[in-house]
């Protein structure tokens, strides 16, 4: 097939993955989810003692942050099952399109459906927090997404259940988001000579180097403090691209292997 007719029919299938969320009323999920967000974040400032507006904005960048996540694995996961179920992957590769094709709209519909959430629940902090540093942390928020979409996606075509992928997408962000106070607890242990101490070390220093650190990205210190720049988001667009690539590498590999 022709490389332009492959990129025609990738975009066909992105468009309908990203129509197919919002018939699904996923949009009234993430504003419903906007929603509590303010009032949680709203009761809180009003019952702290001091700093009120930094913990209103804490709580709410935290709770928004951690539930966009949340709503995409979710969607990525059951919309995939959900096709594999109704023998939908079948129907569309027996027409003249590759896997290749296949996959990359699905990962295209998934990165324009991360806009969603991320763009609401930016302008959201844009109510609280300087235009620039909303600017820093939405961006960053798209790229977190792209991440957790690919991996959720990696996951339904290895599990094909619900329940399995969508617990390792979330095993997979929570370790990714703490392993780096993971490193630091081993380090404070340097003390500890003992052989079952370094081998400890070691293994989080293997699983540092292999998982993306999720903690560098979308940081409420920027919203809070004001401290998000450009420079500190260029190291977030170089590991969400190598990220993409091993991700989306590893799930082509699995669909190829795949007797459909």
């Amino acid at each position: 097939m022709h490389p332009l007719n492959m990129f025609a029919q990738a975009r066909t299938i992105a468009l309908y993955t990203l129509l197919e969320a919002l018939r699904n009323r996923l949009m009234w999920l993430v504003v419903a989810v906007a929603l509590i967000g303010v009032g949680l974040s709203g009761f809180l400032q009003e019952i702290a003692l001091t700093e009120s507006s930094q913990i209103q904005l804490a709580m709410l960048a935290a709770f928004l942050r951690f539930s966009a996540v949340f709503l995409l694995a979710t969607f990525v996961v059951t919309s995939m099952v959900r096709e594999f179920n109704d023998k939908g992957l079948e129907l569309v590769l027996a027409l003249e399109l590759p896997r290749a094709g296949y996959l990359l709209g699905k990962l295209a519909g998934f990165a324009a459906l991360s806009l969603v959430p991320a763009l609401l629940f930016g302008l959201l902090t844009l109510l609280l927090a300087p235009p620039d540093q909303a600017a820093w942390w939405t961006l960053s928020l798209v790229w977190e997404l792209w991440i957790i979409a690919a991996f959720s996606l990696l996951c339904v075509l290895t599990f094909n259940q619900v329940m399995a992928a969508l617990s390792a997408s979330m095993a997979f962000y929570l370790l990714a988001r703490s392993v780096t106070a993971f490193q630091l607890i081993g380090q404070g242990a340097l003390a500890d000579k003992s052989v079952s101490q370094q081998v400890i070390n070691f293994v989080i220093d293997a699983i540092g180097a292999l998982l993306p650190h999720l903690d560098e990205f979308t940081r409420t210190d920027w919203l809070v403090y004001h401290s998000g720049n450009l420079a500190a988001l260029l190291p977030l667009l170089a590991q969400t691209a190598i990220y993409l690539a091993l991700l989306g590498g590893a799930a082509l590999f699995d669909l190829y292997r795949k007797n459909l």
